[in-house]
């Protein structure tokens, strides 16, 4: 019975995702950097991914938990090893013993963006196992063994942060990850360190797709309720809820900056607090630098201080004039202004020295996930009730990110280069030189 019901699920879920996006490399990137798409009248082939819309669902017997690696709203994430191969995952259960309206829309959204997403730097799905029961749904997906958040966290106690190299080569794979789902229509609404995970070779996974969701053009009114307050964009804040991929970009210049000066970049204490910690860094709104901002619901019933410069420059005394350029153009307060993750990946910022560092020369760090140290708290998604499929009623999620993905070495898109016989770093990738 229950096997059954999954399979219905995964068969729906999966008739929407038949493309498959190559990893990004140099054979896969044309001359604007987009991946390419398989083809049967081009250069690829159209054809069915390997989903399991055939064969029955195994057991989560399958497979032998470990130890709890996290606990969000809509569900429990394990450490979890499988009994035929011996290959250690990330196994989500996913909350179903409220539910009253049967499989929760959040979760159908979950795997179907996961399914949708193959990338180097996108957490991977395996598939779905279940228990004796419908409430007992679990998703495999690959182990991680960090997270962003809980990395930052042990290097402040040990005063240390990332290098700017380091911290090229994270904000790249990010921007790569990123720039996949908004080609594939898809908005992720949570990004934040936490959210962020990097195996023991330096490659990072985005994670935790519970609040993503797939959008249009035109965009449709969209439930503000989304992603966690301290990388919430000023729009979504104000009342905005013809929102765009826009947001996404405004929590990875708040992540740049957190991983800069290793702390994050505003932490609000509620939103009327974090709207004004916007201010004070940025410099108030006004009508050129943000056109109709006052037309905002909530901009009309709030009454804030008026802050004439950008104090920017003095938050960040260290960074490079290139590198100021590029937070800036992620904290446009016109969404329509604000960079893309396909413009950022080119910013010249990436270019000049230190050059990214190859993510084999990270070091590494004891694993929270594998349960060597307790996680420090870190905030959490919103999240609001779920009745029915409209966006407007859908629910937050975070499972404080999934620490998961295998060891090895993914395909890359950085260079390798060299001067005077010591690595100097590594330059992007565009299929150009």
């Amino acid at each position: 019975m229950v096997d059954s019901v999954i399979r219905k699920i995964i068969s729906c879920v999966s008739s929407v995702c038949q493309h498959e996006v190559l990893p990004i490399t140099q054979s896969t990137l044309a001359s604007s950097g987009r991946p390419k798409l398989r083809s049967q009248t081009s250069q690829v082939v159209h054809r069915s991914l390997p989903f399991p819309t055939l064969a029955p669902c195994r057991s989560v017997d399958s497979y032998e938990k470990l130890n709890r690696i996290a606990e969000g709203s809509y569900g429990v994430v394990y450490r979890a090893r499988d009994k035929l191969t011996g290959e250690i995952v990330a196994l989500k259960k996913l909350k179903l013993e409220n539910e009253k309206n049967g499989f929760p829309v959040t979760s159908l959204r979950e795997i179907q963006c996961l399914l949708m997403a193959k990338h180097p730097n996108i957490v991977n799905v395996k598939e779905i196992v279940v228990g004796e029961s419908l409430n007992n749904i679990f998703m495999a997906m690959e182990f991680v063994p960090h997270d962003l958040k809980t990395l930052m966290e042990t290097m402040r106690s040990r005063n240390t942060a990332f290098l700017i190299s380091e911290v090229k080569t994270l904000m790249i794979q990010l921007l790569s990850g990123v720039k996949l789902l908004h080609d594939l229509w898809i908005i992720h609404r949570d990004l934040k360190t936490s959210n962020l995970l990097m195996t023991n070779t330096g490659h990072v996974k985005i994670a935790d797709f519970g609040l993503a969701r797939s959008y249009g053009d035109p965009p449709v009114n969209l439930t503000q309720l989304v992603v966690t307050l301290w990388y919430r964009a000023p729009e979504l804040l104000l009342g905005e809820s013809n929102y765009t991929p826009a947001i996404d970009m405004w929590s990875i210049g708040c992540i740049f900056g957190e991983l800069v000066n290793n702390e994050a970049l505003m932490p609000g204490r509620g939103e009327i607090d974090q709207l004004n910690q916007i201010f004070r860094l940025l410099g108030s709104p006004t009508e050129d630098s943000w056109p109709n901002w006052t037309s905002l619901p909530n901009a009309r019933t709030i009454q804030f201080a008026n802050v004439p410069q950008s104090s920017l420059r003095q938050k960040f005394p260290y960074l490079t004039q290139l590198g100021l350029d590029l937070l800036s153009a992620m904290l446009a307060y016109d969404p329509g202004r604000r960079i893309t993750a396909e413009e950022a990946m080119r910013h010249p910022w990436f270019e000049e020295d230190p050059l990214p560092k190859d993510p084999s020369q990270f070091p590494t760090w004891p694993s929270v996930a594998s349960g060597e140290r307790r996680k420090p708290h870190s905030p959490t998604a919103p999240h609001a009730h779920q009745n029915g499929v409209d966006d407007t009623d859908d629910a937050g999620t975070n499972t404080n990110a999934l620490k998961g993905t295998a060891a090895e070495k993914g395909p890359s898109i950085f260079e390798f280069e060299s001067k005077e016989g010591f690595a100097s770093g590594f330059r992007l990738n565009f299929g150009k030189k």
